[in-house]
């Protein structure tokens, strides 16, 4: 697979904005700037994959000296970390891919041994693995806001993880969070073992249905708290594994006779979802049939309008100050049966926030001795808030048919 060099950017690089080798990395540089403009705070990326999808990234001065680090392509690397947390952007970092994380389940060429050559020490916490953790960790965990994901669709054994998890901790000075992700029917083998250990501050799931995000963060987040060691659970590939976040309906190349999952069902399902599922967020993986998909991406303005979205979100838990951090998903007490996806909830003391995809009504049913005193509704397909009504009815039905999100305060 060819480098990128992100040449639809290269018009959001702007004077003073970092370069290396004198005039490289204007178009990745112009695309970071790009999703901090518009309002995002996180993006994700492999430090190797050699063996993998795309098979061209590693740290090393070539690809299989796994022992020998290139400090000048570590450098470049920092550049662009650095400017990322200077625009606001939370670095992701996946540590390797299921093709060459051991030899559970990847798709890696094997070799007689059974091991994946490109894995490290096979998958185990050996000279190879410990040194990789160490000089990630030493030359970029200083910045402030990152997590180290153990891989994507992980297939090493649960010792494995545990080794590598443990790791990592031993070297990070600062405890940066710390998850692992992996294939949407093996959530349950790999989650469950690891709930209540230290080493772990969360998931990153994958799923293959847009209407499940929200159960499967109510799942986790309750899982971890039942543990006693409470999780933030992400979402980071949800969807069809062919269409994941789709390009925006008019983006050049789309076809027109598109059937698959759209912005507007995954804005309803995914992205409020799972933050009223006591979510984390999301991030969107690309899918591997449409334009600018996951593989060969160099354009991020092929999802501009679900970036908008993605925004409006934020830009509402903050704005209306909502203490997201106090409150808990209760599905239940809006009527919402199991796997359902009529109402949302995410509750707190006197506060409910409810997300209806597909508009209708509920009945909030509050602990005894408690009233609504207002309902106030939100617009997340363009950010507009009403005013506040007062209200004593438990009965909440929205304005249309239409996806809505209701502030309801209580007393």
């Amino acid at each position: 697979m060819p480098l990128k060099t992100y040449a639809p950017h290269l018009q959001d690089w702007k004077k003073g904005d970092p370069v290396w080798k004198s005039n490289k990395g204007k178009g990745l540089i112009g695309a970071l700037n790009y999703l901090s403009w518009k309002g995002m705070n996180a993006f994700s990326f492999l430090p190797y994959n050699a063996g993998g999808d795309g098979d061209n990234v590693w740290p090393f001065v070539s690809r299989n000296q796994k022992f020998h680090y290139d400090c000048s392509k570590l450098d470049q690397w920092n550049v662009v970390f650095t400017h990322a947390q200077a625009k606001g952007l939370f670095l992701h970092f996946k540590l390797q891919e299921t093709e060459m994380d051991d030899n559970n389940g990847g798709h890696g060429k094997k070799k007689k041994n059974g091991t994946v050559p490109t894995s490290l020490d096979g998958g185990d916490l050996g000279p190879e693995r410990k040194l990789y953790c160490r000089e990630l960790v030493a030359r970029f965990g200083h910045h402030l806001a990152l997590n180290w994901n153990l891989g994507e669709e992980n297939t090493q054994s649960t010792k494995q993880q545990v080794d590598m998890a443990r790791c990592l901790r031993e070297y990070d000075p600062y405890h940066h969070h710390l998850v692992v992700h992996t294939f949407p029917d093996q959530q349950d083998k790999v989650y469950k073992p690891l709930l209540g250990l230290d080493s772990f501050t969360g998931v990153s799931l994958q799923n293959s249905h847009l209407k499940d995000v929200h159960w499967q963060t109510v799942k986790w987040n309750r899982a971890a708290i039942k543990a006693k060691h409470p999780w933030c659970v992400a979402f980071d590939e949800p969807g069809d594994a062919q269409y994941g976040m789709p390009p925006d309906s008019n983006y050049p190349g789309m076809p027109k006779d598109y059937k698959g999952p759209t912005v507007e069902q995954t804005r309803k399902w995914v992205l409020w979802g799972n933050l009223l599922g006591g979510g984390w967020g999301v991030e969107y993986y690309f899918g591997y049939k449409l334009p600018q998909n996951d593989l060969v991406c160099q354009d991020w303005r092929s999802r501009d309008q679900s970036w908008d979205y993605a925004r409006i979100a934020l830009e509402f838990f903050r704005d209306q100050k909502i203490p997201f951090w106090e409150m808990t998903p209760q599905p239940e007490i809006v009527g919402n049966p199991e796997k359902g996806n009529d109402t949302y909830c995410l509750a707190g003391a006197d506060l409910y926030l409810l997300a209806f995809p597909d508009g209708g009504s509920c009945e909030l049913t509050l602990p005894e001795g408690k009233e609504v005193t207002s309902i106030q509704w939100f617009n997340p397909r363009n950010g507009r808030i009403q005013d506040a009504l007062e209200s004593d009815s438990a009965t909440i039905t929205c304005p249309d048919q239409k996806d809505w999100v209701a502030i309801v305060r209580t007393k």
